[in-house]
């Protein structure tokens, strides 16, 4: 889908080019009905994993690989977390059957075929994938057999081994209705009397939320997952207002786990997991388990996270608010807690908030708020809120509890004043300090640390005695990074330690960066030339003076709108934000905007341009069979310059979007 990507559980779409293909075959006689799938499967979101996004078709994509993750699954204490599927993605086949018709394992990657890969993975206790595709052959280039038109052998072939999970992929399906190739197989793994999870993979575009709860018991919601930012985004905002399909036994699938893979960051991935958890979807590692950080085990393995994802009460949380980026998403627990996250989609820190009331809980005097990820207890008055980190999730579970009072107060750590400084000139920043609790913080002490060499020095009092509920402690900081400290991100602290009035101590944390930055040149630049502050992008990296290419960095081509050529810009796929530093000196932001050539046909995007939080210029939907457009901005006196893209409001497929001769004048 998202440029020219071909393989297994990548699902990429399209059709090839037609072939004689026999009807699907039809059901026997006795099986004509299409029953519900009431048949006690995925009655919580499967838990396992998936080679595809750490291997694709690599010869290390092989029976050894897959024994050495059912062996890790139970090492590592990831089987006893609830991860139970180890599932073989594309590539596992020969390319063609045999005289019979059957499915031929590639005897170079399982030399000992499907069935004693099953055997050793249930003799850990766990259970079997295999992947194939709705159509004459799967998302792979080689053309590896689908089953359309084999449904009922290959669910035979695939019951015989002992698979006890099945991808079906949507490649090369011929043209044939979707509702009826994916039914097809239904009734054909029934036919077979083996209990097989069935996983329906057609990217949402046939809109199977609404008619795959009797079909699939999940289904995929959005393109393919990438290991980036942006991808990741763009997925989590799809899948979100599908809640109200999900449920025990038929899940929204919004793709697969990229964690570990190396794409993002531990901040970021911890975002992704908690994210995919409160939306009670599938939790498929896509990592190789075998090269995996202890960081990565951390995140895989946190059993309270997990436990939100797998709740009995089946429920996807919902969006409570989304202001600026700036989310809160609830679910309702079977306990009658409520599982929270405050996800700051910024590059900057945000303050996120919300209250007891707006996530469904009951009225009472207190509650206690559990932070899953710091596995610490807190008591709140009814104010649920975070200075969340950039590209973080704060994820809280939240009950009416009676024994409030044994946990110390909610304390919410905040500063203000910019994140980005000038080498040798000093900068201002205030810390906030604010108790949320039923009850007082006492012995309030905060302190801001930099880098080895910054001076960071308090201008105002860093203690109080005393909070009470809903007061906060403010004070005043000079940061100066050293003359000549290089531009890029550095790491700053801002800690505060507290007592409850039981004399309970506590201590809250807030990493922050702050962005060593230098002045633009004056006169006209090309954007194209000059470092950003950040950048994230729907699929692969931003280019510099190429199109955007495919998932790796510099593969782009010459920047094409309209059949012209441009030799400078930025080359992006949504969606897409790029931000540049302008320090208050930069007048004008110039561009020819449109869809880049090489989607042909395909691709619908929307172009904006921010100073500092205004939108100041943006152009309406653009499509491929449009000329570059001219987008002018007026950007005085503004700090940053943000350059947005956003879809056309149908997803991001083929989104690849150009600011060509993108320019600023200082």
């Amino acid at each position: 889908m998202l440029g020219a990507l071909t393989a297994g559980l990548l699902c990429t779409a399209g059709l090839a080019a037609p072939a004689a293909v026999a009807a699907p075959a039809p059901a026997p006689a006795a099986d004509t009905a299409a029953p519900a799938l009431a048949d006690g499967l995925a009655l919580t979101p499967p838990m396992g994993f998936n080679n595809w996004n750490s291997t694709h078709c690599r010869a290390e994509f092989n029976e050894s690989m897959v024994k050495g993750i059912a062996d890790l699954f139970v090492e590592k204490g990831l089987k006893a977390a609830g991860y139970q599927y180890v599932n073989l993605d594309d590539c596992w086949a020969l390319p063609n059957r045999d005289a019979d018709g059957r499915l031929v394992p590639d005897p170079a990657r399982f030399p000992n075929g499907i069935k004693a890969v099953a055997d050793y993975v249930h003799s850990k206790g766990l259970k079997l994938g295999v992947y194939t595709s709705a159509g004459t052959k799967t998302c792979d280039s080689a053309g590896f057999p689908g089953a359309l038109g084999h449904e009922y052998s290959d669910a035979r072939q695939f019951a015989d081994w002992g698979v006890d999970y099945l991808k079906y992929d949507n490649c090369n399906n011929q043209g044939v209705d979707a509702k009826s190739r994916y039914t097809t197989m239904r009734d054909a793994l029934k036919a077979t009397g083996r209990p097989i999870v069935y996983s329906i993979c057609e990217w949402g575009e046939n809109k199977p939320w609404e008619w795959a709860a009797d079909v699939g018991h999940l289904w995929r919601t959005t393109g393919d997952i990438s290991d980036n930012w942006g991808s990741m985004l763009g997925i989590l905002k799809q899948n979100l207002p599908l809640a109200p399909h999900a449920g025990p036994g038929h899940w929204n699938d919004p793709d697969m786990l990229e964690v570990g893979n190396g794409g993002m960051t531990d901040t970021e991935y911890r975002s992704h997991f908690s994210m995919w958890s409160i939306m009670a979807a599938p939790l498929l590692i896509g990592s190789d388990l075998r090269k995996a950080t202890p960081a990565t085990f951390d995140i895989l393995d946190n059993k309270e996270v997990i436990a939100v994802d797998q709740d009995p009460l089946g429920k996807q949380g919902t969006v409570v608010s989304s202001a600026g980026g700036r989310w809160v998403v609830a679910k309702e627990m079977k306990d009658g807690s409520r599982a929270v996250a405050l996800f700051n989609e910024n590059g900057t820190a945000q303050h996120i908030s919300t209250t007891a009331h707006a996530v469904g809980l009951p009225g009472a005097r207190a509650y206690t708020l559990r932070d899953l990820w710091r596995h610490s207890d807190y008591n709140t008055a009814g104010t649920i809120s975070a200075t969340v980190p950039a590209h973080g999730t704060v994820l809280l579970r939240v009950s009416a509890d009676r024994a409030w009072a044994t946990h110390p107060p909610a304390v919410e750590l905040g500063l203000n004043g910019s994140p980005l400084v000038e080498a040798g000139t000093p900068a201002t920043l205030t810390s906030v300090v604010t108790d949320w609790g039923r009850t007082p913080a006492t012995r309030v002490s905060v302190s801001l640390t930099g880098p080895a060499g910054w001076a960071v020095r308090a201008a105002s009092r860093p203690t109080a005695a005393l909070l009470p509920t809903g007061r906060s402690l403010s004070t005043r900081w000079s940061v100066t990074a050293p003359q000549g400290t290089p531009t890029g991100s550095y790491d700053l602290t801002l800690r505060a330690s507290y007592r409850s009035p039981t004399g309970l101590r506590a201590e809250e944390v807030l990493p922050l960066a702050m962005s060593v930055v230098v002045p633009p040149p004056s006169g006209t630049s090309g954007l194209g030339d000059l470092p950003w502050l950040s950048a994230t992008n729907g699929y692969g990296p931003v280019e510099r003076n190429t199109s955007n290419g495919e998932s790796a960095a510099g593969d782009g081509h010459p920047i094409t709108i309209g059949g012209v050529v441009y030799a400078k810009g930025l080359g992006v796929h949504a969606g897409s934000e790029v931000e540049y530093y302008t320090g208050k000196a930069c007048e004008k932001v110039t561009a020819d905007v449109g869809v880049d050539d090489e989607k042909g046909a395909n691709g619908t995007v929307a172009f904006e341009i921010w100073a500092d939080g205004t939108k100041v210029a943006s152009t309406g939907v653009l499509t491929n069979a449009m000329p570059a457009q001219p987008l002018t901005a007026h950007v005085t006196g503004a700090q940053v310059v943000r350059l947005v893209v956003t879809d056309g409001g149908d997803g991001i497929d083929s989104d690849h979007a150009d600011w060509a001769n993108a320019q600023v004048s200082c």
